[in-house]
């Protein structure tokens, strides 16, 4: 890819900024379009080389969720409905045309609030590894979480807030919460989120694709949102995690998006 293919734009849109990439295809100028929106913790880099692959067929718009890379983070402790509504405004602002928000994991949580909230911003939902719903775990999967969680919680009960609290969710916390620095506010509203009523609103073509071997949002979670959404499309893919999927995996996701695609011309 040439230094000019990617271009930068700077977007205010919701009370918040970000940084967004037009990535042209060499498609007709009424091919559908293409959003993409990453995971936690990840930028438009991470899906780049995805947008790569499908120029023959559409151009592209990546994005640096507010919070995340070249953007700074959002003014509040945004939950994933200020999300979709800044980037439905920013939508509103695109000449008129298909477009198809393409999302990995947390981009997934996204995606499914602007179908919902905002039915007419995108034509399609195409959503990888998608996340959104409270795991289903077996009860030897929460018999082995159980001891941790209750000393958390003991612990944080015998110690105020502050330095010593803030510690102590160091300790007991997800790596994504250790990480997450001026980001755990909205960490704490995205992972506290159930969008089951949300997946239900969902009126737009749904097409998840999940691996089989995902263990940050298991398998079960992309069962029940296809079961939720009416009339979407799952396709489990063997062999693929939460990660992998958007690396070694992406010349099936890719094939599976550029059907999308066609169904929709």
């Amino acid at each position: 890819m040439s230094s000019t293919s990617l271009k930068r734009y700077d977007v205010r849109a919701g009370g918040s900024e970000f940084a967004a990439y037009r990535l042209a295809g060499v498609a007709p100028e009424s091919a559908t379009g293409l959003i993409w929106a990453h995971g936690w913790g990840h930028t438009h880099q991470a899906l780049l080389p995805l947008a790569q692959a499908m120029r023959p067929v559409a151009d592209s718009w990546l994005v640096d969720l507010p919070g995340f890379g070249a953007s700074p983070v959002p003014p509040s402790a945004w939950g994933t409905a200020d999300y979709a509504d800044a980037m439905a405004e920013w939508i509103a602002t695109m000449p008129a045309g298909r477009r198809v928000w393409v999302g990995h994991s947390f981009g997934c949580r996204i995606g499914l609030q602007l179908a919902a909230r905002h039915p007419t911003a995108v034509d399609a939902l195409f959503l990888i590894a998608a996340a959104g719903l409270r795991p289903h775990r077996s009860l030897a999967a929460r018999a082995r979480r159980l001891p941790r969680r209750v000393a958390f919680r003991v612990l944080r009960a015998l110690t105020p807030e502050g330095p010593a609290r803030d510690r102590l969710r160091e300790r007991y916390g997800s790596s994504d919460y250790r990480n997450a620095g001026a980001m755990r506010p909205v960490l704490v509203e995205a992972v506290n989120e159930d969008l089951s009523e949300v997946a239900r609103a969902v009126r737009i073509p749904v097409v998840l694709v999940h691996g089989d071997g995902d263990r940050e949002s298991p398998p079960e979670i992309a069962e029940r949102l296809h079961a939720l959404i009416p009339g979407s499309r799952l396709n489990l893919l063997r062999g693929f995690d939460h990660w992998t999927i958007i690396g070694d995996g992406r010349h099936q996701v890719a094939h599976l998006l550029g059907a999308l695609l066609e169904s929709l011309r």
